[in-house]
């Protein structure tokens, strides 16, 4: 199927309120345009060198985010134009992007990246480590970052009802938070889990290969 296909028949599975994220990386500038002609506005990135290099080249009303690991010493280079950072995994990242934000005279959005899998390759705070950054972030240490959510990743294997309970824990952690401090988003759900990830609550979801096509990690 084409792009167009691809994006249309997955708005098509969406309910209303749910946010897709649609995932460019490793997808060339006129792929990207292609499905902003179409209507989509958010888009997310995992690597900051790639984004810096595709946000010249496109339409200045696209809401970035930044869905993989973040190294400190990167964040400089996209605090001044990017929306949201769904991948805060330590309290020494959340600090960089308040200052960064200063610096550039903004408030960054931020989700919580929570571990929620059993694979150890998975980034992501421990449910305590959340709930600690979020009670500093209450108690207004973080002047210039706005925790909007919470982002995890379910592990990548077949077993559906694992999935589902990973993506539940996540869920339950974000109702759990929401008590103390409205949230909006609840992130989760990739393109080959995103049906359980809406089942279980996810207001958000990021489909990069199900619109785009299998990645091409030879560029």
């Amino acid at each position: 199927m084409s792009i167009q296909e691809n994006y249309n028949a997955i708005k098509s599975q969406l309910p209303s309120g749910v946010q897709l994220v649609a995932v460019s990386k490793t997808h060339p500038v006129s792929a990207i345009q292609e499905v902003y002609d179409l209507g989509q506005k958010v888009f997310g990135e995992n690597k900051v060198q790639e984004l810096t290099e595709k946000y010249p080249l496109l339409p200045k009303d696209i809401q970035w985010h930044l869905i993989g690991h973040l190294q400190t010493n990167k964040v400089k280079y996209i605090a001044g134009f990017i929306d949201t950072i769904q991948s805060v995994d330590s309290e020494k990242l959340i600090r960089e992007i308040d200052k960064e934000a200063e610096k550039n005279n903004r408030t960054i959005n931020v989700l919580l990246q929570v571990k929620i899998a059993e694979e150890e390759s998975k980034f992501g705070l421990e449910i305590s480590e959340v709930k600690d950054l979020f009670e500093k972030y209450l108690s207004g240490e973080y002047q210039h970052i706005n925790i909007t959510g919470l982002m995890g990743m379910a592990t990548f294997t077949e077993d559906q009802d694992q999935i589902k309970k990973e993506f539940q824990t996540l869920k339950n952690l974000f109702d759990e938070l929401n008590q103390l401090k409205k949230l909006e988003t609840l992130s989760m759900g990739m393109s080959d889990d995103f049906p359980i990830a809406i089942e279980c609550g996810a207001n958000s979801i990021r489909i990069g290969s199900a619109i785009f096509g299998r990645r091409d990690y030879s560029q």
